[in-house]
């Protein structure tokens, strides 16, 4: 039988100002599943007590952002007015559109402690239309992300639609992302419920798919979504993502992604020049920026 399990990349190691992570998007095999451009796995670390989560306002435009916690808190101020702390197992989604700044850093109440960090930080393209749009922001208290559970199975919503599921944040294409749980081994049939392009992150545990075991930061692409009817072993972790890719190729440089490179190109420029029209200022975190790197144009 031919395996539908079509590609298997490790999680790799990436540097982002202050803070090491676990990069699962994009690869140079695969730069997107559906709409997920770009994953990143923070930690699990411990921070020292002189040790903080410093990444000060930088731009975005064309995608969302979607923050997820395990561990920690995460203080989010952005260029629209917003200003929350991110907690476990809540959402954080904000979609940049034509443009938006943000700064993620360690709340002030913790920064002279021992704190750990662990969660997710994703980037979903955006629809062509939908690109230019205005910049708007979510937050989603971790009550309100749809959860159940069926045959010792654990299932969280976190983001899009399956079947009779919905979840709250609001998408703009069609997509899932989806956490399994496991506390025995179990077998899991879902492939019925998913749609386009779909990838499984195993964040703990193993999965066992057509007589092959894979294991712990392995990012598994699947040929079809039939990928969805799997083995886990006891006390599993594993995320499910994907959806409807977008019939136009996605550019990515640095922060910025679009389907047009001449629109990233001034970006570019609009940040490069901190023109403040493209690029507004946080209203309450204005004394630094990321400047715009050195890279490659696109990847």
């Amino acid at each position: 039988m031919q395996s539908n399990i079509g590609l298997i990349l490790e999680e790799k190691a990436a540097n982002i100002g202050n803070f090491m992570v676990g990069r699962l998007l994009p690869f140079k095999q695969k730069r997107a599943v559906g709409p997920f451009v770009f994953i990143d796995h923070m930690g699990p670390t411990c921070l020292k007590e002189y040790q903080n989560l410093d990444v000060p306002p930088h731009p975005h435009i064309g995608l969302s952002t979607l923050t997820y916690l395990f561990d920690g808190a995460i203080f989010h101020k952005d260029s629209i007015g917003n200003e929350v702390e991110i907690k476990p197992g809540e959402v954080n989604w904000m979609t940049s559109g034509k443009g938006v700044v943000h700064s993620e850093r360690t709340p002030e109440y913790l920064r002279e402690d021992n704190k750990f960090l662990h969660g997710f930080q994703i980037w979903v393209g955006l629809p062509k239309h939908l690109e230019q749009s205005e910049p708007s922001f979510s937050h989603i208290q971790k009550e309100n992300i749809p959860t159940w559970e069926e045959n010792g199975i654990y299932y969280k919503l976190i983001a899009g639609e399956i079947k009779d599921k919905k979840s709250p944040v609001p998408t703009h294409s069609p997509l899932f992302f989806l956490e399994i749980k496991t506390k025995e081994a179990k077998q899991v049939h879902i492939g019925d419920q998913l749609f386009g392009e779909v990838g499984m992150y195993i964040l703990n545990g193993e999965v066992n798919i057509e007589g092959n075991s894979y294991g712990t930061k392995q990012l598994l692409i699947a040929k079809n979504t039939s990928l969805c009817s799997f083995d886990t072993t006891a006390e599993a972790t594993l995320y499910l993502f994907g959806g409807d890719p977008f019939p136009e190729e996605r550019f990515i440089f640095w922060n910025f992604v679009n389907s047009n490179k001449s629109v990233i190109e001034q970006a570019k420029e609009n940040w490069k020049n901190q023109n403040v029209t493209a690029f507004p200022k946080i209203p309450t975190d204005q004394e630094e920026f990321v400047p715009l790197p050195k890279l490659k144009p696109f990847k």
